[in-house]
């Protein structure tokens, strides 16, 4: 979607999800317009590896690691493949990230070598569920990851990551439950959402406390 093809399907999506209910209508009304804004021009091996680094971080911590990963190259944009794969555990360590990661990073960064990790191009190409279980047979990477991937650098507009604990705990506290419901809870309730289930998930990580 270009610019204003991306304005006008937020629009269509915050009326949408305003007509289901008095809960999503005060929520839309509160949250005001949807904001959501993907990165396309970033190479998919490059939003699993930012992905990877902010797993269970703040977004300050994970700003900092990645700042200091890029630091490792003498360079603002990101580096090679190649580069990461020749970068030891140990350079990857001293940026702040634990070994489990330091070892995903580098088969984030071999997988892409190799093609396991697609190209941009040839990832718009491709099913959502055909990227899920392609990108997750690589080590450390889960459903949740390659889901963050598809939003926020494929720009898919009809994606909720029920797995996401923010979206199932915004809900919780949209409908004023005592517990959030479970991924399979949660994708049955997100069903009606659609073809709008990703700003959806935007609303829902944004539900006041």
């Amino acid at each position: 979607m270009d610019t204003l093809d991306t304005m006008h399907h937020h629009h269509e999506a915050a009326h949408f999800l305003a007509a289901l209910d008095d809960d999503w209508a005060a929520l839309v009304a509160t949250v005001g317009p949807c904001l959501h804004a993907p990165k396309p021009a970033r190479e998919p091996w490059q939003a699993l590896l930012r992905a990877v680094a902010y797993q269970q971080l703040s977004v300050r911590a994970g700003d900092t690691m990645i700042a200091r990963f890029l630091a490792l190259y003498g360079a603002a944009d990101f580096p090679t493949p190649e580069q990461v794969c020749a970068t030891s555990p140990d350079a990857l360590r001293g940026c702040g990230f634990s070994g489990r990661k330091a070892d995903t990073i580098r088969g984030i960064a071999e997988a892409a070598r190799s093609g396991v990790v697609p190209t941009l191009a040839k990832a718009r190409e491709m099913e959502d569920e055909a990227l899920v279980a392609r990108l997750t047979a690589l080590h450390g990477i889960g459903r949740w990851t390659v889901e963050m991937m598809l939003i926020y650098t494929l720009g898919r507009t009809d994606l909720l990551p029920a797995d996401d604990l923010g979206v199932r705990e915004g809900y919780r506290r949209l409908r004023r439950l005592d517990r959030p419901p479970t991924p399979r809870q949660m994708t049955e309730l997100a069903l009606p959402w659609s073809p709008y289930r990703t700003a959806a998930s935007w609303y829902l990580w944004r539900v006041p406390r």
